[in-house]
């Protein structure tokens, strides 16, 4: 167990991963009521694929009743600060992160199988239903910050994460117990939509991020004109982290590098963008989930 514990960690390091830790499966009753508590307030907005999977969110056995392991990855996505003039998200300026963590969770699912066999596992990245930042905080790797993202001691929260579930025993992290936000509310204070309705607490339907990318149809009243230059997504909460000013690190990800074709773009490039040319920019980028018409509304709403 020590051994091959040892091995897989060693592998994803290998991979490009930065942060790997190993959490014992198990049912928590406060995740699951703070979670159902957020749904009940309507927090989640129109993402009802939270709420329709929610047994198995709360529940990871609801999910792999078999599970014995989760394995916790992080990756290093960061590439330094926007200075265009309309705004995208740093996770989104080089290939879709999806297809980038997935092929480095097969390649460590298959040197798992190479040094144990009949192993039964799950690969997560991102759309899995299960509650992935409690889950790499049981596994060691940071805490949940008030902004509710993932912190870690290195990197800040600039990191993807991503699991691997297991049905055979692997040696555990211990639990990263320590709240480093201290008494910071920096997260709070500039949120430009006033999204962190209290600390570690998130209404989605505020967050610019959901409203750029989430949100499908016009968007609300409020928020038209109201975006602060964000066309997708936003980072206002992590750029102002004291933990991501002091520990952020340029990502050696090369598929994370920035497009070109998105950095050079001046507004009115973005004005006078056509259908065309959003295809053929975006093609493997995360930013196809709002689609042309979203990333056009987004755009008409900043000008």
């Amino acid at each position: 167990m020590l051994e091959l514990t040892k091995n897989i960690k060693n592998k994803a390091y290998e991979l490009g991963f930065e942060k790997i830790g190993i959490a014992k499966p198990d049912f928590f009753s406060k995740d699951s009521e703070r979670l159902n508590k957020w749904l009940s307030l309507g927090y989640h907005g129109k993402m009802g694929w939270m709420k329709k999977r929610v047994s198995e969110r709360e529940n990871i056995y609801n999910y792999f009743p078999e599970a014995r392991s989760i394995i916790s990855l992080g990756l290093n996505y960061f590439h330094g600060k926007s200075t265009n003039e309309y705004k995208i998200s740093n996770y989104a300026w080089g290939k879709d992160y999806h297809e980038v963590i997935k092929k480095k969770l097969i390649k460590l699912v298959d040197f798992i199988n190479t040094n144990k066999k009949n192993v039964k596992s799950l690969m997560c990245v991102d759309t899995a239903p299960i509650m992935e930042k409690s889950w790499a905080q049981k596994a060691g790797i940071g805490w949940i910050g008030k902004n509710t993202n993932l912190i870690t001691r290195d990197y800040g929260s600039w990191i993807f994460l991503a699991e691997i579930i297991l049905d055979v025993d692997l040696i555990f992290d211990p639990i990263f117990e320590d709240d480093l936000c201290g008494s910071c509310t920096a997260c709070i204070d500039h949120c430009p939509t006033n999204a962190i309705v209290d600390e570690y607490v998130l209404d989605s339907r505020k967050c610019i991020s959901y409203l750029t990318i989430e949100h499908r149809g016009d968007l609300p009243l409020e928020y038209k004109g109201n975006l602060d230059s964000w066309i997708y997504g936003c980072d206002v909460c992590q750029e102002v982290c004291p933990w991501n000013k002091k520990f952020s690190q340029k990502s050696n990800e090369d598929d994370f590098k920035p497009n070109s074709e998105i950095i050079k773009k001046k507004k009115k490039d973005w004005k006078n963008l056509t259908h065309n040319e959003y295809k053929k920019i975006f093609k493997g980028s995360p930013i196809k989930r709002t689609k042309y018409i979203g990333l056009k509304r987004n755009i008409s709403n900043n000008l």
